[in-house]
């Protein structure tokens, strides 16, 4: 039981690794097509996270990131189901109630990063405006 455990450890420390150097190579993409990174992993509320905060000219937008180590696994956009665009969209529904001056709008976006640190250039594939606020909710 213990040889399971550190090995259930060490994939779950693998995928974390693996997410994050996703953002990251997400923000650079992102920073290259000319949008203003706020922050990376942006906590709103005790429950909700974003990925990825930018700007596009007065547009804020939450980017959530989907990273794959293969083409082949689960598609990254079909990843971000009904509850987690419900979360997305109080997340930055709150945070956009927040600034001062607030945004014109509010655009949630996925970015797909496939490949995996050392494996050469990854493959990124930009959604913007890939949904919209989930019902019940107004900007």
């Amino acid at each position: 039981m213990n040889f399971l455990r550190q090995l259930w450890t060490k994939s779950e420390a693998a995928h974390l690794r693996l997410g994050k150097w996703g953002e990251q190579q997400a923000e650079h993409f992102l920073k290259h097509k000319g949008l203003k990174m706020l922050g990376r992993r942006v906590r709103v509320g005790a429950h909700d996270e974003i990925d990825l905060l930018a700007r596009d000219g007065n547009v804020l937008v939450v980017v959530e990131v989907k990273t794959r180590s293969q083409e082949g696994m689960h598609a990254p956009r079909k990843a971000v189901h009904k509850e987690k665009k419900r979360n997305l969209t109080r997340a930055g529904t709150r945070y956009a109630k927040r600034l001062t001056p607030r945004p014109e709008a509010l655009r949630f976006d996925i970015v797909e990063v496939i490949g995996a640190p050392g494996k050469g250039s990854p493959v990124i594939r930009h959604h913007p405006s890939a949904f919209g606020l989930s019902k019940g909710w107004r900007f």
